[in-house]
C-alpha cells in the first residue's frame, strides 16, 4: 500500500496534517496538499507572453501517466504547474466519456465530477490519464461520440512562479482603521506639544534664573513711583512736623568746665526760647549759647532766668527776624492714649522726629540730684510718653495732634536706672517724661518778667528718711529751727510734728518727693485738701499755698 495507512471509514489518510495557523503555502489547498516541489532555475518567460503548446515526441503513448511521457521545457512547467512527486497522478478528463459497464446515453452525458485536486491515487486503481496538449489531441483519431470536455479545474500551482516578485501579503497583524491612525496621529502631536513644552519651561526656568541671579543682559531699570504732591494732612505726622519744626531751635552750650547740646522752641517774636535748665546749666553764667534754627541760620543767646527746682530756662535771641511761635496746648486736656510726636536733636541730630501716645499722667518724677545737697533736684508731675526721646532731646516740644506744645521733654528712664537726660547716654526705652505746658507757661512767664520763678510751699519740713506710707512731717527743721514754720500755710491749717499726710486732693502720696511733686503742680495761693493721719487717727484740713523764691 502507498501514500500513507488507511483510516477507519475507508478514507486515506492525509500526507500532512492540517495547517491550523494557515500559513501559506501550506494552507491553500487544505490537508491533502503536498509538499511544494523543488523548482530549477529555467528560463521564465515574461509575464503575460503566450507560450505555445509542445507537441510530445512520437510513439509516447496516449494513455501514458506523467512518469512516462518526456518532461516538458521548464517554460511550459512554470506555466501549467509544477510537476508532481513520484506516487501522485493528476487527475484528468477523460478523452472518452463511454462508461465501463452499461449501455452508452447519447442524449445527455453527464460530465464527470471534479476531482479534488492533487488528490492521492486510491490503492488498485490507476489515475486518469494526464491531458493532452492540444497538437495530441487532433492526432487522435476520431470517435463517434464526440463530448464537450470540460476544463480542468485551477489548481494552486497552476500559475506558481518561484522567480516572480513575491505578492504582498498579510502578516496576521490587525490592519489600522483610518481612525486609529488618527487617534495615533493626534497622540502624537500631544506628546510632541506637551515634551515641547517640558523643554521650553526647563530651558526658560534655566534662562531666567541665569538671568535673575547675573543680573540680566540689559542695563537696571529699577520701577519708580511718580510726583506726588508734597502736602500731607494737618494731623498727619508729617503734618504736625511740617507745621513745627520752623518753631524748633537747636541750643550747643559750652562752659569752662563742660559743654552739652539741647533743643527749645520759640515763644514769641521777641526772640524768647524755652529750653530745660539742665541744658544751660554748663554756661554757668559765662558760657557761650549757640542757636540754630530749623532752617540753619545760627544766632548767639544769652540766659534771661532758669530754675532749677522746675528744670526750666528761658534764653533769648537778638536780631532776628521772621521767627515763628510754637502754639501752646493745654496739659489740662490730654487724655491717655492721645497721639503725641516728639521733635529735637537727639544725640546732635538736629531736627529729628519721633511719634508716639501719652502713656500716663501726673506721673512724679524726680530728677537731677548731682549737687549732693539736693538744691538741683527738680520735682515733675510729669506726661509719660512713649514716643522715642533721647539724650539731645531735652527742652524739646511733645506736641499733639493739632502741633500744640502740651509738654517739655524733660526726662527718660533708661536701662542703667538714671532719670536724668543728661546724666546718663543711654537710649530710649520707651519711658519719656515731659513737663507739663500749664507748668512751663507759667514758670516761662515769671522768668520772663521777674528773671526768677516762684514756687507753692506748705510751710513744713518733711522727713525724707521716712520709709512709711505717705509724706511724714519732721520733728525738726534742717537748720535746728521748727519744722512747722510759724504762722506759715501748715500751721494755721493745724499741722504738728509727726503727722503723716496720706493725700492731697483725694490722691494718694506714698513719700515725701510725692507731696513735693504734687504741691509744686499748683500755683501759689491755690487751695489744697489734705488727709492726715495722727496718732492713730485720720484728719482732713485745708490750707493755702504759700510762695517762696525759686533760685
Amino acid at each position: 500500500m502507498s501514500g500513507g495507512a488507511d483510516v477507519p471509514g475507508g478514507r486515506p489518510r492525509p500526507l500532512h496534517d492540517p495547517d491550523p495557523y494557515s500559513t501559506p503555502p501550506y494552507g491553500g489547498p487544505g490537508p491533502w496538499a503536498p509538499a511544494p516541489p523543488v523548482q530549477h532555475p529555467a528560463t521564465t518567460p515574461t509575464h503575460g507572453t503566450a507560450v505555445h503548446a509542445v507537441t510530445p515526441p512520437q510513439g509516447t503513448p496516449a494513455g501514458a501517466g506523467p512518469e512516462d511521457s518526456v518532461p516538458r521545457p521548464a517554460a511550459t512547467q512554470g506555466i501549467l504547474g509544477p510537476a508532481l512527486p513520484s506516487g501522485y497522478h493528476q487527475a484528468a478528463a477523460p478523452l472518452h466519456s463511454t462508461p465501463d459497464h452499461g449501455p452508452a446515453d447519447h442524449s445527455a452525458p453527464a460530465p464527470a465530477p471534479a476531482p479534488h485536486p492533487f488528490a492521492p491515487p486510491v490503492p488498485g486503481q490507476h489515475a486518469a490519464p494526464a491531458p493532452m496538449p492540444q497538437a495530441d489531441a487532433q492526432a487522435q483519431p476520431p470517435h463517434t461520440h464526440p463530448q464537450t470536455h470540460p476544463q480542468a479545474p485551477h489548481t494552486p500551482w497552476q500559475n506558481y512562479d518561484p522567480w516572480a516578485a513575491a505578492p504582498l501579503q498579510q502578516n496576521g497583524a490587525a490592519v489600522e482603521s483610518t481612525t486609529g491612525r488618527r487617534r495615533r496621529t493626534r497622540r502624537g502631536l500631544v506628546l510632541g506639544a506637551a515634551l515641547l513644552a517640558l523643554v521650553s519651561g526647563g530651558v526658560g526656568g534655566a534662562v531666567g534664573a541665569y538671568l535673575e541671579r547675573n543680573g540680566g543682559i540689559d542695563d537696571v531699570v529699577l520701577p519708580q513711583a511718580g510726583t506726588e504732591a508734597k502736602g500731607r494732612a494737618a494731623d498727619s505726622v508729617a503734618g504736625i512736623a511740617a507745621s513745627a519744626l520752623p518753631s524748633v531751635v537747636t541750643l550747643h552750650v559750652s562752659g569752662s568746665e563742660s559743654q552739652g547740646t539741647g533743643t527749645g522752641f520759640v515763644l514769641d517774636q521777641r526772640g524768647h526760647i524755652l529750653t530745660n535748665n539742665h541744658v544751660v546749666d554748663p554756661a554757668d553764667g559765662s558760657g557761650e549759647i549757640t542757636v540754630t534754627f530749623s532752617g540753619g541760620q545760627t544766632a548767639k543767646a544769652k540766659v534771661v532766668g532758669h530754675d532749677s527746682g522746675y528744670d526750666l530756662a528761658v534764653v533769648k535771641v537778638s536780631g532776628v527776624r521772621g521767627l515763628k511761635p510754637l502754639a501752646l496746648g493745654n496739659s489740662d486736656n490730654v487724655q491717655v492714649g492721645d497721639p503725641v510726636v516728639a521733635i529735637g536733636a537727639p544725640f546732635d541730630l538736629e531736627n529729628t522726629v519721633t511719634a508716639g501716645i501719652i502713656s500716663a499722667k501726673e506721673r512724679p518724677i524726680t530728677a537731677g540730684g548731682e549737687e549732693g545737697d539736693g538744691s538741683d533736684i527738680s520735682y515733675v508731675d510729669a506726661l509719660q510718653t512713649d514716643a522715642p526721646i533721647n539724650p539731645g532731646n531735652s527742652g524739646g516740644p511733645l506736641v499733639d495732634s493739632k502741633a500744640r506744645v502740651i509738654g517739655i521733654n524733660s526726662a527718660i528712664r533708661s536701662a542703667d536706672s538714671g532719670s536724668d537726660l543728661e546724666g546718663g547716654q543711654s537710649g530710649s526705652i520707651g519711658l519719656g517724661f515731659a513737663i507739663p505746658i500749664n507748668q512751663g507757661k507759667r514758670v516761662a512767664e515769671e522768668l520772663i518778667n521777674t528773671g526768677k520763678a516762684t514756687h507753692p510751699v506748705i510751710g513744713v519740713t518733711l522727713d525724707m528718711d521716712y520709709s512709711g506710707d505717705g509724706a511724714r512731717v519732721g520733728t525738726k527743721g534742717n537748720d535746728g529751727s521748727a519744722p512747722v514754720n510759724q504762722d506759715g500755710p501748715g500751721d494755721r491749717a493745724g499741722i504738728k510734728p509727726g503727722d503723716v499726710i496720706t493725700e492731697v486732693d483725694g490722691q494718694r502720696v506714698h513719700s515725701g518727693e510725692e507731696l513735693i511733686v504734687k504741691t509744686r503742680s499748683h500755683r501759689p495761693g491755690d487751695r489744697l485738701e489734705l488727709t492726715l493721719e495722727r496718732d492713730g487717727k485720720e484728719k482732713k484740713v485745708t490750707l493755702v499755698l504759700g510762695s517762696a523764691d525759686g533760685d
